[in-house]
């Protein structure tokens, strides 16, 4: 069994994290780290849980009695516990913050996009992650970048559900101001767009274009729903196209190409990514789908977390979406 432990037990990405390791075939979870919530029982805190553990959150941080850690903190706050706390070196680390996520000489963290990155993250010892905005994008643009089709300014607007907030509560995530509204945050200037480049450049190399992300706050909980609009050879067929888009996912584990119109229900609860494309001229409307907590998060991590110990891919993460 793989002995996990987890830093920062509380929010939502790490309640995800426990129900799908609770169930994992071969994971075992040792530890829930969580200062302000030492001793309490999980289920305090992610009440989705009960029935199914009696597991207490620790403050205590067994590293030499696991194979890997999972760090759920908020964003920054990975770089600063592993500069606090020595780890074994056998030790595997996923990070769900964005501390690692673009390449650098100071750190050796792979980046944990599967659909790309497959090859480097079995050989791996650090993971970093993707963003859950970066993730539904990346998706799907990288069959256009994968053959050299990206040449002009790339629209997104993409709107997600109020757990890509976090658990703490702010002005914008309250029901009252939520249910039964939209807006735009952080336009043009989202924290996700340099590891979006990054991808496209490596499918891509001298990828050059404007990735124009509008990212909306909408009325539900969960999922995130993605457009992009990309300028196209008009004499490449649509039929082609989506030829592309089937042969660069054949083999990938959750992402799939559909012939059909997507919404958020097909996706939402699962570990699925879902893709499809129209033409209109010299336009291609890319259209994904994929839950925020799970492909978005958790379920990549607990996705990468099988492809870093070798055991079949989909362990722990065949999740079904509601039937309405």
């Amino acid at each position: 069994m793989i002995k996990v432990g987890i830093i920062g037990g509380a929010g939502y990405t790490a309640g995800e994290l426990i129900r799908l390791l609770l169930h994992h075939p071969e994971a075992e979870i040792a530890f829930v780290h969580s200062t302000s919530n030492a001793k309490a029982l999980l289920t305090d805190v992610h009440e989705g849980l009960l029935g199914e553990t009696d597991m207490k959150f620790t403050s205590r941080m067994a590293l030499k009695s696991i194979d890997v850690l999972f760090l759920c903190m908020g964003h920054g706050k990975s770089a600063e516990f592993l500069k606090e706390h020595p780890l074994p070196q056998s030790l595997k680390v996923i990070d769900l913050a964005q501390d690692f996520r673009l390449a650098s000489p100071d750190h050796d963290y792979v980046y944990g996009l599967p659909e790309i990155n497959k090859a480097e993250i079995v050989k791996a010892q650090h993971i970093a992650n993707p963003g859950c905005f970066a993730t539904a994008i990346q998706l799907g643009l990288l069959p256009l970048a994968a053959n050299w089709l990206l040449h002009n300014d790339i629209s997104v607007n993409a709107i997600t559900g109020s757990t890509g907030a976090g658990v703490k509560p702010g002005a914008t995530t309250h029901f009252s101001w939520r249910m039964g509204n939209m807006s735009i945050y952080k336009a043009f200037r989202h924290q996700h767009v340099p590891e979006i480049r990054q991808s496209l450049a490596q499918l891509q190399p001298g990828f050059d274009a404007s990735v124009d992300f509008i990212p909306y706050r909408g009325d539900f909980a969960r999922g995130i729903f993605c457009t992009e609009v990309v300028r196209i050879d008009p004499a490449l067929s649509e039929k082609d196209i989506v030829k592309m888009y089937k042969q660069f996912y054949a083999t990938a584990a959750f992402t799939h190409y559909v012939d059909r119109d997507l919404d958020l229900k097909q996706v939402v609860n699962t570990n699925k990514a879902l893709v499809h494309v129209e033409k209109f001229e010299e336009k291609l409307l890319i259209t994904s789908v994929i839950d925020n907590l799970l492909k978005g998060a958790s379920g990549q991590a607990v996705q990468n977390m099988n492809l870093l110990f070798g055991i079949d891919e989909h362990a722990g993460l065949d999740l079904k979406p509601s039937a309405f």
